[in-house]
């Protein structure tokens, strides 16, 4: 005897023991939404160690937002997001789909820090937690004029803004922030000057491409923009890569380099300086990677303020930092 199959029909048996079909005009009453079985009321059903989760959430769900620019106008850009909060020991799970809704109910607004504290409060009241986190991903646009020429084009930054409510009612916010530059190389551009003078040898100092990542804590009461972050890395580097260049400009980056030669230590002391400037930024951690020309592998450094209970320059994840 041939076992029987449950969804799909078999060979001379009558229809499928259990038929499989969507109703298009089914419509969904309260009562019935009612009666839905929800596994928030489940008793005992805790697998593993049952204790506190830190985080539980949702990551990398997307949306347009809206983002007001400091020149004026506003940009919509897409948005990766991540939610998560703290559950108890005592509950099951929490109902991610709250943390998108959240969002949603807030889709028309322009997107601040505010507007994100504002977020997380309405969904930390929804799911009954004590602590609650938001961080928004996005590219963010901003016009960039040649260094002689004229030209301008767009140079996009990969940002974030991040903000965490706390079960003591304390909001933080944090912007993250991507900075490409060159970087090239003290140690090679002495070497390659003393071929010139000794041998009238010429060479080329080493450079490449690099990248710092910023992470900043806002100080209570203040305010702070992406376009502010931008300029505190061009003052602190100068070596900005560029978007559009004639060969005046591609002359002027090369003396640019030249006048700014730096090692990956420096980088970071320069950008330390800059930041460690500005009282509306509370904390800082910075991380640099130059992605060696001479080497088959990369020079990193991170550094941070040293807020007591702040930031620790224990980053380490420098592969999200190629470039």
């Amino acid at each position: 005897m041939k076992p029987r199959l449950y969804l799909h029909r078999a060979a001379g048996a009558a229809a499928p023991r259990i038929p499989r079909r969507y109703d298009p005009q089914f419509k969904v009453t309260p009562a019935y939404r009612a009666e839905l079985p929800d596994m928030m009321h489940a008793v005992g059903a805790i697998q593993g160690a049952k204790v506190p989760i830190q985080q539980v959430g949702v990551a990398n769900f997307r949306l347009p937002i809206k983002v007001r620019a400091q020149r004026g106008g506003t940009l919509t850009l897409e948005a990766r997001v991540t939610g998560t909060v703290s559950l108890e020991a005592e509950l099951k799970g929490i109902n991610m789909s709250r943390i998108v809704r959240s969002f949603y109910d807030h889709k028309d607004g322009v997107f601040t820090l505010e507007w994100l504290g504002r977020i997380l409060r309405a969904y930390l009241r929804r799911i009954r937690s004590k602590d609650a986190r938001l961080k928004i991903e996005f590219s963010y646009p901003l016009l960039q004029r040649s260094l002689r020429s004229g030209l301008e084009g767009w140079q996009y930054y990969q940002a974030a803004y991040e903000g965490v409510l706390t079960h003591t009612g304390r909001y933080r916010r944090f912007l993250h922030f991507d900075f490409v530059y060159s970087s090239a190389c003290p140690c090679s551009a002495e070497l390659a000057e003393h071929a010139r003078d000794r041998r009238r040898v010429y060479s080329i100092p080493h450079s490449q491409r690099s990248k710092a990542r910023v992470t900043v804590e806002i100080a209570a009461g203040r305010k702070l923009a992406l376009e502010d972050l931008q300029a505190h890395c061009v003052n602190a580097l100068r070596t900005e890569t560029q978007v559009m260049v004639k060969r005046e400009d591609e002359q002027a980056f090369a003396e640019l380099n030249g006048a700014y030669i730096k090692f990956v230590e420096d980088a970071a002391r320069l950008l330390y300086r800059e930041l460690n400037r500005d009282p509306r930024i509370r904390d800082f951690q910075v991380a640099c990677t130059h992605l060696e020309s001479l080497h088959s592998h990369d020079a990193v450094s991170v550094i941070c303020k040293g807020v007591k209970g702040g930031f620790a320059a224990d980053f380490i994840d420098f592969d999200q930092l190629v470039c």
